[in-house]
């Protein structure tokens, strides 16, 4: 059954949309300067990036001649037709209440799970810091982040044409949502009584999102007349990643420092590296694969080669319908410290190194680092107790007692 739409529920979405559109109205600079934040905007999110090609794409010039938009095409038509301010505002909007559906709903194996207030888990999506800074800043990465959220809501409820179709969506914008089908297919099984991943179910499914990312890339014939440009410029610019612009990730330093003949290989072992969490996360939690695609979207908010602050307001999205295991985690207080520590000193160290001139690309780099540290730990940590909680299921003789790994 859907989320109740009560008085408190439509006053958290009157509140969201309020903040969202003042500032759009009342405060323009705000959003121009946010726009402009690297933690927000990358060659691949980019707003201004995405207004060039508009700009091209209205004078009927390819949008990718200019060398500078390297976004999907369907984006073009959208924003010539809906005012950008409003667009972002509903998609955050529509990514909360999915979320707060789907926690509604929402079903675990762990004897300590509960039962989720919908209108808690949106409200917490809405009104994150992060969340309100990434549709501010108009980062494109929203859309993506709306069309993951639902193929996740489809694949609980069954509904597996729409479910492979908003997730072909998301990887036709950023390609990296690819990796989530494994979890989302076997999310799928789960919630229509099925134990495990049938051969049929992974077939059909594998078809139809490859169908469905086919159409969308041939659909680019009808917007830009040109299918080749956007493959180089949108999927070709994220695996080479030319543009080594700073951001919040680990790819841009690692790149500046790195001799040319060593480029491809370790530009492989990166995507690899990103990749393979993938497989041995489905397999090792099949009964958890909604904590399987959480986990996912903590990591690719890590290792992408452009992550902004976008990826890290959807994972926390997801992560509170797991908060019955807190008492299992250990680190969350360091984890949740040093992102705040690193979150408000971010652009104070971006502001010395490029503008006061007092720094240079360590001063950033290093609080990047210290940023996907804090990722990391909380990733880890709430992996550490999905699995303690999994293992006192299997052996509640063990329950409370300290377990020391050999």
């Amino acid at each position: 059954m859907p989320m109740e739409l009560n008085a408190k529920v439509l006053g958290f979405f009157a509140g969201a949309a309020a903040l969202r559109l003042g500032v759009f109205l009342l405060f323009p600079d705000l959003a121009d300067v946010l726009s402009s934040q690297v933690e927000l905007s990358t060659p691949v999110s980019s707003f201004k990036t995405l207004k060039e090609g508009l700009f091209l794409y209205d004078r009927g010039v390819s949008p990718y001649d200019g060398g500078v938009f390297h976004q999907a095409p369907l984006l073009l038509p959208i924003f010539s037709l809906f005012p950008s301010s409003l667009l972002f505002t509903i998609l955050d909007l529509w990514s909360a209440f999915q979320l707060g559906h789907l926690a509604h709903d929402l079903q675990l194996s762990s004897p300590r799970f509960k039962r989720l207030d919908g209108s808690v888990i949106a409200a917490a999506y809405l009104f994150n810091p992060f969340t309100v800074m990434s549709c501010l800043g108009r980062s494109t990465t929203v859309l993506g982040n709306a069309a993951i959220v639902q193929a996740v809501l489809s694949a609980q409820q069954g509904d597996a044409l729409q479910s492979i179709f908003a997730l072909a969506l998301a990887a036709y914008q950023t390609m990296y949502p690819a990796l989530l089908l494994p979890p989302i297919v076997l999310f799928m099984a789960h919630s229509t009584g099925g134990k495990s991943l049938s051969v049929t179910l992974w077939a059909n499914c594998v078809g139809c999102f490859t169908a469905a990312l086919l159409i969308l890339i041939i659909s680019t014939v009808f917007i830009t007349g040109n299918i080749s440009e956007f493959v180089k410029s949108c999927y070709g610019f994220q695996l080479t990643v030319p543009d080594l612009t700073p951001n919040i990730g680990l790819w841009w330093y690692f790149f500046i420092e790195m001799f040319d003949p060593f480029r491809s290989f370790f530009i492989g072992v990166f995507w690899l590296h990103m990749a393979c969490y993938t497989g041995g996360m489905t397999l090792r939690l099949q009964k958890e694969p909604l904590f399987v695609i959480t986990s996912l979207l903590g990591l690719f908010a890590i290792f992408k080669p452009y992550p902004n602050i976008a990826d890290v307001a959807l994972f926390l999205g997801f992560l509170p319908m797991y908060q019955h295991i807190i008492p299992l985690t250990r680190y969350t207080f360091i984890a949740g410290a040093i992102i705040m520590y690193s979150a408000l000193l971010g652009p104070a160290f971006h502001y010395l190194w490029i503008y006061a001139g007092s720094g240079n690309a360590n001063f950033f780099y290093a609080i990047t680092l210290v940023w996907s540290l804090g990722l990391t730990i909380l990733v880890g940590d709430t992996l550490f107790a999905v699995l303690r909680d999994e293992w006192e299921v299997e052996r509640p003789e063990m329950k409370g007692k300290v377990v020391r790994r050999i």
